[in-house]
């Protein structure tokens, strides 16, 4: 069984005057190249990982369509919260919208961990786009918010799977010393991070920093191509 990631489908079935394609020549279509793609590499006792700003929809309803389309193709998902996933007002809120459209191919990753193999897979959204100091005191405070969370994530882990590696999936890009610091300190293998588009790539960071395997799988960086992260 493989797992696979991406983030950033940016998907508007409910109003198509938010499609992406007004961003590019990199976003003409991409709808199709990810159901393409995604039905061309990922079988159905796989699991797909998606970091995050998955749908345009301002609140639930505007959203059902997306998830539809999510829930259709191939494997298991485990999703968590972008900073556009505006419709995302409580986990518990989406669980029962899941449950009530019969979406059974699709869990929410939020303070919580899912054991997937040999693996523990555990994250949340993150904050701010660089390694930068944050200076304003709002920032600040969400991102001690999403260290916590992370930790909360990190500490679900079942006493049975402490041995399993930890893949950790977060939105924004998880480069600041302390996000850095909370990975180093519960052991963590890989990270995989989206948010950064077009111009943004320049910012991206990937592979072996400080024995932390970094990928980045923001949609149209990868194409719209799923990245597989186990070997």
């Amino acid at each position: 069984m493989a797992i696979y990631a991406i983030s950033d489908l940016h998907l508007s079935f409910n109003d198509e005057n938010k499609s992406m394609e007004v961003f590019g020549e990199d976003w003409k279509d991409y709808v199709s190249k990810i159901k393409s793609n995604w039905k061309n590499t990922v079988k159905e006792d796989d699991t797909v990982l998606i970091a995050g700003d998955i749908s345009w929809g301002l609140n639930i309803e505007e959203v059902k369509k997306d998830f539809e389309f999510i829930n259709k193709l191939p494997g298991k998902k485990i999703i968590i919260k972008g900073n556009h996933d505006y419709y995302f007002s409580t986990k518990k809120k989406v669980e029962s919208f899941l449950n009530e459209n019969k979406f059974n191919t699709i869990n929410i990753l939020h303070n919580n961990a899912y054991v997937v193999e040999k693996f523990v897979i555990c994250g949340t959204r993150g904050w701010g786009n660089t390694a930068d100091l944050l200076k304003n005191i709002d920032d600040q405070k969400i991102l001690q918010r999403e260290i916590g969370r992370l930790r909360i994530s990190l500490n679900s882990i079942n006493k049975e799977d402490k041995d399993k590696d930890i893949i950790i999936m977060t939105h924004f890009p998880p480069f600041n010393y302390e996000f850095q610091k909370l990975l180093k300190e519960y052991n963590v293998k890989k990270c995989i991070y989206g948010h950064l588009h077009g111009k943004g790539h320049y910012m991206v960071r990937e592979g072996n920093i400080d024995g932390i395997e970094y990928v980045m799988v923001s949609g149209d960086y990868t194409k719209f191509r799923l990245v597989k992260i186990n070997n």
